[in-house]
């Protein structure tokens, strides 16, 4: 089972996916906990480059690089793990594509579907955690300072929420919860009622 985690800055999608994980190994079932950028070595040179002060000036380098990081990804990680009848909890994946280099940077639909059809795997559930853009950067400037792309302007985000937004409506498979002023436990529940398929 392929789940992954998604939301905009300070949405809480990585506490939530530890409390998943709790859940499954509780369950007796084993679990591969992972992230995009930086789930491998190579991956994390990459984390390092779009997150950090690196210079990049052309968004679609930006783009390859995080297709680069998921290409091998998948065939170091994640594939091996599903076909070991492990679960795999992915913090971001193509969602995360798709909201924040197409509806933030603006690159466009023909490249990324040009780019995606080099990604054969997908998601069989995807939680999306959804709150208002200024309470989400509100909690990501509490807990650290901002990395390059928490740090791009409030447009930028309001953009990538409302990709988001769009992707929920499109996939049956993105099962979204709104977030604000509940406790992480309470969002746990909301969606272990939307995701029967994953009680165990």
């Amino acid at each position: 089972m392929f789940v992954t985690f998604e939301g905009i800055e300070g949405s809480g999608k990585s506490t939530q996916l530890a409390l998943w994980a709790d859940h499954f190994r509780r369950n007796g079932r084993s679990v591969v906990v992972t992230r995009e950028p930086g789930g491998t070595p190579f991956g994390a040179h990459i984390r390092r480059l779009v997150l950090g002060d690196s210079d990049i000036q052309d968004h679609r380098t930006e783009l390859l690089l995080f297709f680069a990081d998921r290409l091998e990804h998948i065939h170091q990680v994640i594939q091996p793990a599903l076909s070991r009848g492990d679960v795999v909890l992915c913090d971001r994946y193509m969602d995360s594509t798709w909201a924040y280099q197409h509806g933030g940077r603006g690159c466009s639909t023909e490249v990324l579907t040009a780019l995606e059809a080099h990604i054969a795997l997908v998601p069989d559930h995807t939680f999306l955690y959804d709150l208002p853009v200024s309470v989400g950067l509100a909690r990501a400037s509490a807990r650290a300072s901002l990395d390059r792309i928490e740090a791009q302007s409030m447009a930028f985000h309001d953009r990538v929420r409302t990709a988001y937004l769009d992707l929920a409506q499109q996939h049956a498979r993105i099962h979204c919860i709104a977030v604000a002023g509940q406790t992480p436990d309470a969002i746990f529940q909301t969606a272990r009622q939307y995701v029967t398929l994953l009680e165990v």
